[in-house]
C-alpha cells in the first residue's frame, strides 16, 4: 500500500462532522509515524479497515460479538495486506456476502476510536456493493447479521456511526444503489 496515496484519498473525505474532521487530521498525523500503521503489534495505535456495504435491501449491520453493539463489519489489516482488502476479507468472514469495491473506490469515513486492550484504532470505512441476499456468517463470527432500510439502521446503529450512515443513505443513488 503506498501511503502517500492513502494519504489523499484520506484528504478528500469531506467530512460528515466534527468528529469525523478530527479523524482525519488524527488518522493523517498517524500515517505519518514511523514504522507499519497497520501493524496491531508493532504499536497501540493502529489503522484498521471497515465497509460499508450496501445493496437494494440497504446496508449491513452486525452485533459486535464482544462490545454488544451494532456496527459495520470490519477488522484488522493483516501483514502485507491492503486496507481496501482487508475489508473485502473481513466483510467475508463476518457477513458471507460477495462484496466487491465500487469503481473507483471509495474510502467513505474515517474514525478514530478505542480498540480492546487499549488500543486505538484509525478506521479506514470502504463502501462496498453486496449482493442482496440473506447474510450467511462464519460460526465463529457474530451470528446477529442483518440487512437495515437506513431509517432502521439509523435507530440501531452505535450512535458515533449514525451521521456516516445519513451520509450513506443521502448518497446511495450515487453508489447505483436503488430500492
Amino acid at each position: 500500500m503506498n501511503l502517500e496515496d492513502l494519504r489523499q484519498q484520506v484528504r478528500s473525505i469531506t467530512p460528515v462532522d466534527a468528529r469525523e474532521e478530527l479523524s482525519i487530521e488524527l488518522t493523517l498525523d498517524r500515517l505519518n509515524w514511523p514504522g507499519d500503521p497497520f501493524s496491531e503489534n508493532e504499536n497501540d495505535h493502529h489503522v484498521t479497515a471497515s465497509s460499508f456495504v450496501v445493496s437494494s435491501r440497504g446496508v449491513i449491520l452486525h452485533r459486535h460479538r464482544r462490545l454488544g453493539i451494532w456496527v459495520q463489519p470490519g477488522g484488522h489489516v493483516d501483514a502485507g495486506e491492503s486496507p481496501e482488502a482487508a475489508c473485502v476479507r473481513e466483510t467475508v468472514e463476518e457477513t458471507g456476502l460477495v462484496v466487491h469495491h465500487l469503481d473507483p473506490v471509495v474510502l467513505f469515513h474515517v474514525d478514530v476510536h478505542p480498540g480492546p486492550r487499549g488500543h486505538t484504532h484509525y478506521d479506514l470505512r470502504y463502501v462496498l456493493l453486496g449482493e442482496p441476499s440473506d447474510p450467511r456468517p462464519a460460526a465463529n463470527e457474530s451470528p446477529d447479521v442483518f440487512w437495515f432500510e437506513f431509517d432502521a439502521a439509523l435507530e440501531r446503529a452505535e450512535p458515533t456511526l449514525r451521521a456516516a450512515l445519513a451520509k450513506l443513505a443521502a448518497s446511495g443513488d450515487s453508489f447505483g444503489v436503488t430500492d
